[in-house]
């Protein structure tokens, strides 16, 4: 089942957090030093904050996936489009071990599609060599792609 995406750069992440929390009904799932996540089941959204955008407002949309061929078939569909992936493989981002794509929409919004595998407790990790040179965790820094990192 898929589960749309929101991520916003935020000045003060405790303020945001006591909006967020009370416009939810809700606490967060994951709170660190500098991100906190909802997971909503209605609407059915992963709504993500952080002091890590270079602005505040939306920083990203997506759409978050639980099997990987649900992520395949995305990937396919935004291959077809033909606005370029930008950075695909497994990669660490905000709290989670993720498999991504990343594209820019034609108004160059950032979007990801992606499934999580597994929490841990770093932000984010350089992506390998071998992986696409992008930053993988966040939009990629290409044109105007906006940046979480």
């Amino acid at each position: 089942m898929k589960r749309f995406h929101i991520h916003v750069g935020v000045k003060n992440l405790d303020h945001s957090i006591q909006f967020y929390s009370s416009l939810f009904g809700q606490t967060p799932v994951k709170v660190k030093d500098d991100y906190a996540k909802w997971m909503l089941e209605d609407p059915r959204i992963n709504f993500a904050i952080s002091t890590r955008s270079n602005t505040e407002g939306i920083d990203h949309l997506g759409i978050q996936v639980d099997e990987a061929s649900e992520l395949s078939e995305i990937t396919d569909r935004l291959k077809k489009a033909d606005l370029g992936i930008y950075a695909e493989g497994t990669t660490t981002c905000c709290y989670a071990e993720s498999s991504k794509a990343w594209v820019k929409d034609p108004s160059g919004i950032a979007w990801e599609a992606y499934q999580t595998m597994a929490d841990v407790d770093v932000f984010s990790e350089k992506p390998k060599k071998t992986e696409v040179k992008a930053n993988a965790c966040c939009p990629p820094k290409v044109s105007s792609a906006k940046s979480c990192c």
